[in-house]
């Protein structure tokens, strides 16, 4: 069983409060405020065991590094925002999405992954533009 060290409780704690899926040095960053001298080989090393002992999971993103989160969350879904790479959930799921699976396939898990600007990100609207955000999803 590991350890659990102040070094191990900072990063816990870094994903707690974060209430996202965190990289690796995005936990290093949170955890760094509880434990200053934090380094990434520790971050990785308590990950490692986090993700052994069952509490937290892997969110994989297509093209790019694994993110980690909390195991044992609802149901839900992320989006990945495309200018600053953070990884945010998405309570719930896609309404309907039973009507897009063709006659005959048995679906047995799915995810889904948004990609965009998260808030603090986003370009400010233009007052001119009367198209809703659901009008502008491919």
């Amino acid at each position: 069983m590991p350890r659990n060290t102040k070094q191990r409780h900072a990063i816990r704690l870094a994903f707690e409060i974060a209430g996202r899926p965190l990289a690796p040095e995005e936990a290093l960053a949170a955890a760094r405020r509880a434990h200053a001298g934090l380094g990434i080989a520790t971050v990785y090393r308590a990950i490692k065991a986090a993700l052994e002992e069952g509490w937290l999971v892997a969110v994989e993103l297509p093209g790019s590094s694994a993110r980690y989160e909390l195991a044992g969350k609802k149901h839900h879904h992320h989006f990945h925002c495309r200018a600053c790479g953070k990884v945010f959930e998405i309570a719930g799921c896609v309404e309907n999405l039973r009507k897009l699976i063709p006659s005959g396939f048995r679906v047995t898990d799915h995810d889904v992954l948004l990609y965009g600007y998260c808030c603090d990100c986003a370009p400010a609207p233009i007052a001119s533009d009367s198209i809703s955000a659901t009008d502008r999803l491919p």
